[in-house]
C-alpha cells in the first residue's frame, strides 16, 4: 500500500510531492506505551517522595503475597517488562505491514498541498478520497482504522441517543417549571402549604431554586455530548469539540429556551403549531412572555454565578485535589486545561438569544445580560491568556456556527414582533416587521455565499504569498521539510523516553524507530 501511494503521488504531483506516512493498527501499542506513560508517571510521583514516606508493596499476587520492597523497583521492574511487550509488538507490526487504506500526504508547498486535498484524484471516487489533514497535535488517531460502516453505525447511534436524551431531559425541565408555579407545587405535595405560604421560602422556592435545579442538569449535558461526538468517527479532536458544540447548542436551545417556554404543555403546544402554522407568532407572543422572570433569574444563576466560579475554578480546583490525594492519580496533574468550546459558546449564544427575544418583551433583562457580557469579556480574556492552553488551533471555525445561532435569534426576535404586533390589534406595524425578516434572511444567505468559504478553504492568494516567502529563506525551509516527514507518524511508533536513573537523569527505556 505504500509503495501505491509513492508512486500515485509521484506520478500526478511530482513537483509538490514531499513524503508520506502510512496508518497502521497500532491500537495495541499505543495501549502499551499508554501503560509505560502511567508507569513513568507514578515512579517519578514517588521519586520526588523520601524513601521512607513510600508505602512499600508486595511483589506477589495482587500485592497480597510475597516479600515487602520499594514501589519504585516495583514499577521501575514492570515498566522494564511493558518495554520488551512494546519492542515486540513493533518488530510484529512491521513484520506484518498491518498497513490501512490510509496515509497523511506530505507536499512541499502550501498551495500544492491545498490542490491536492480539494481536487478529485481519480475518476473512480471511490479509488482516491482525500480531504485536508489536521494539525499533527490535533489528530484523533482511534478512529483513523475504523472502516466507513462502522462510522456510519457510529453516526446512527448517536442521532438516536442524542434524541432520547432529548426527549429524557424534558422531565427534569418540567419538573422545574412545575416549582415556579405555587399552586401546582401546593397540589403535588399538599404537606408543604403551610411552609409555602412563607414569603422568603415560597420566593426562594418559585424563584431561584428552579434555575439553580435546571442549571445541574445541565452540567452533565457538555461530557456526554462530548462522548457522543467522540463515538461520531471525527480524526480530530477540533472536529470532535466542534460537533459536540452544536449538539449542545441544539440542545439548549431546545430543553432550556423553548421547552421552558412551553412548560407544562409541549404537547398541546406543539399540536396547536402543527394544526394552526400561521397561529405561531400569536401563540409565541401569549407563552414566551410568562418566562420572563424564571430568564432573569437564569441569567443570575447560570451567567453571573457561572462567571464567578469560571473566575475562581472551585470545581476544578476540588476535583484537582481528589485525583491527587484520594485516586493517587498523578496523570496530568498539571497540565494547563483546554478551553472548553462546547461548555461555554452555547451558553453565550442561549444569552444572545434570550437579549433578542427578551428586548422586546422584557427589557428588564437587558442590563443583566449586559453585565453579563462585559464581566465575562474580561473574565474570559483572563481565562485565554492565563489558564487555558491551546491543543489545536481553531482557524475561526467555530464562528459560523455563532453566526448562524445570531441570525436565527434576530429571525426568532422579528416573529415575536409580528406576533406582538398581532395581539395588540396592529397589522400594520406587524406588516412592517416582514420585510425586515425577509433582509435577514437575505443578508445570511450573502454571507454564506461570500464569507462561509473562507472558514472551509485557504485563499490561493495567502498560500502563494506565504510559499514564496519562504523560498527566500530555504535553509529555514528545509529544516521545517525535514521536521514535517515524521511529523504526521503514528505516536506509537515515535520515540519514547519515560525513565530516570537514580541520579535525575532521563534515560532512553522505550526507544523505537
Amino acid at each position: 500500500m505504500s509503495e501505491t501511494v509513492e508512486e500515485f503521488f509521484t506520478l500526478y504531483h511530482p513537483s509538490t510531492y514531499l513524503s508520506h506516512q502510512m496508518v497502521y493498527h497500532s491500537s495495541r501499542v499505543q495501549s502499551l506505551v499508554n501503560e509505560a506513560e502511567k508507569l513513568y508517571k507514578k515512579i517519578l510521583h514517588l521519586r520526588n517522595k523520601p524513601r521512607l514516606q513510600r508505602e512499600s508493596h508486595r511483589e506477589g499476587f495482587l500485592g497480597l503475597f510475597g516479600a515487602k520492597v520499594d514501589p519504585v523497583d516495583l514499577y521501575t521492574k514492570k515498566l522494564e517488562d511493558v518495554e520488551e511487550n512494546v519492542k515486540l509488538e513493533q518488530s510484529t507490526l512491521n513484520q506484518n505491514q498491518k498497513e490501512l487504506s490510509a496515509a497523511f500526504v506530505s507536499f512541499r508547498s502550501r498551495y500544492g498541498a491545498a490542490t491536492a486535498s480539494r481536487v478529485v484524484q481519480s475518476s473512480n471516487p471511490l479509488l482516491w478520497v482525500t480531504e485536508p489533514a489536521p494539525e499533527p497535535r490535533d489528530i484523533y488517531w482511534p478512529f483513523l482504522s475504523a472502516p466507513y460502516i462502522q462510522l456510519w453505525i457510529s453516526k446512527f447511534v448517536v442521532v438516536v441517543a442524542v434524541f432520547f436524551l432529548t426527549i429524557l431531559f424534558l422531565v427534569p425541565v418540567t419538573f422545574v417549571q412545575g416549582l415556579t408555579q405555587l399552586t401546582e407545587l401546593e397540589a403535588f405535595l399538599p404537606f408543604l402549604k403551610k411552609v409555602l405560604k412563607i414569603t422568603i421560602v415560597s420566593d426562594i422556592i418559585t424563584g431561584y431554586v428552579p434555575s439553580l435545579i435546571l442549571q445541574m442538569f445541565q452540567y452533565i449535558v457538555p461530557p456526554i455530548m462530548m462522548l457522543f461526538a467522540a463515538m461520531r468517527g471525527y480524526i480530530s479532536n477540533s472536529g470532535k469539540m466542534k460537533s459536540a458544540c452544536i449538539m449542545v447548542l441544539y440542545f439548549t436551545i431546545w430543553n432550556v429556551f423553548f421547552a421552558t417556554v412551553l412548560s407544562g404543555s409541549v404537547i398541546s403546544q406543539i399540536n396547536t403549531f402543527i394544526s394552526n402554522p400561521k397561529d405561531i407568532p400569536r401563540q409565541l407572543a401569549v407563552v414566551v412572555p410568562g418566562q420572563a422572570t424564571f430568564f432573569i433569574t437564569y441569567v443570575l444563576t447560570s451567567g453571573w454565578t457561572g462567571l464567578s466560579l469560571e473566575i475562581a475554578r472551585v470545581f476544578p480546583l476540588i476535583g484537582n485535589f481528589l485525583i491527587r490525594h484520594c485516586c493517587k492519580v498523578t496523570d496530568d496533574a498539571d497540565c494547563a486545561p483546554l478551553f472548553p468550546y462546547h461548555r461555554d459558546i452555547p451558553k453565550v449564544l442561549l444569552f444572545g438569544l434570550l437579549g433578542f427575544t427578551y428586548s422586546l418583551l422584557a427589557p428588564l433583562i437587558m442590563p443583566f445580560l449586559l453585565v453579563y457580557f462585559f464581566v465575562g469579556y474580561i473574565f474570559y480574556r483572563n481565562q485565554m491568556l492565563k489558564v487555558y492552553s491551546p491543543r489545536f488551533e481553531t482557524a475561526g471555525k467555530f464562528w459560523p456556527i455563532v453566526h448562524n445561532c445570531t441570525i436565527f435569534s434576530l429571525v426568532f426576535m422579528q416573529i415575536m414582533a409580528i406576533g406582538i404586533f398581532g395581539v395588540k390589534k396592529l397589522p400594520f406595524a406587524s406588516g412592517w416587521v416582514i420585510p425586515m425578516t425577509v433582509i435577514t434572511l437575505l443578508f445570511n444567505d450573502y454571507c454564506r455565499k461570500r464569507f462561509l468559504p473562507i472558514f472551509d478553504k485557504y485563499p490561493a492568494e495567502i498560500l502563494i504569498k506565504r510559499d514564496r516567502e519562504d523560498e527566500r529563506n530555504p535553509q529555514m525551509m528545509a529544516s521545517f521539510l525535514d521536521s514535517l516527514v515524521n511529523a504526521y507518524r503514528d505516536p506509537a511508533l515515535q520515540p519514547v523516553q519515560y525513565s530516570l536513573d537514580e541520579s535525575g537523569n532521563r534515560t532512553s527505556l522505550l526507544s523505537f524507530s
